[in-house]
């Protein structure tokens, strides 16, 4: 299922099932060695695509609500290649991530925005050359405005 595909290129979707999805996750992230465009590696793992690739039925819901995560989006399938396109994309914005339950800025969680409102996240540790993915987005204009006015990462 893995194959070639044009940078920022969109999926269709309707075209797999949900295994089918899982396979190209598996294979074309969990599998692969997968660096940032400045030599980070990222460490993907099958757990990720749930939290990826899935929204909630109900607007802001909480993490122990039955609806979190309950919905396959048509809207992050459909991008699901685009991760290591903005991993490698030296003209993504690159910020701080923020942590709202301390209230300051995490230098761990790198933040990555491109196209205007597509959003990756990765969480950096040990000697910030390795990182984990935590998610990949397309964010509302709230969240890219609050994105755009944070800190730089550096």
């Amino acid at each position: 299922m893995a194959g070639e595909h044009k940078p920022y290129e969109l999926m269709d979707a309707t075209a797999y099932t949900e295994e089918q999805l899982r396979e190209i996750w598996n294979e074309e992230y969990v599998c692969q060695r997968i660096c940032t465009h400045d030599g980070i590696l990222v460490k993907f793992y099958d757990s990720n695509f749930d939290h990826a690739f899935y929204d909630s039925s109900k607007r802001r819901v909480s993490k122990k609500d039955p609806h979190y995560k309950d919905t396959l989006s048509e809207e992050r399938v459909e991008r699901l290649r685009w991760i290591k396109d903005v991993l490698t994309d030296t003209t993504a914005q690159l910020k701080m991530g923020y942590d709202n339950k301390k209230k300051k800025y995490d230098y761990s969680k790198r933040v990555a925005l491109v196209k205007g409102n597509y959003v990756v996240i990765i969480q950096l540790y040990g000697d910030c050359t390795r990182a984990n993915f935590i998610t990949a987005f397309v964010a509302d204009d709230e969240t890219v405005e609050k994105i755009e006015n944070d800190i730089d990462w550096v």
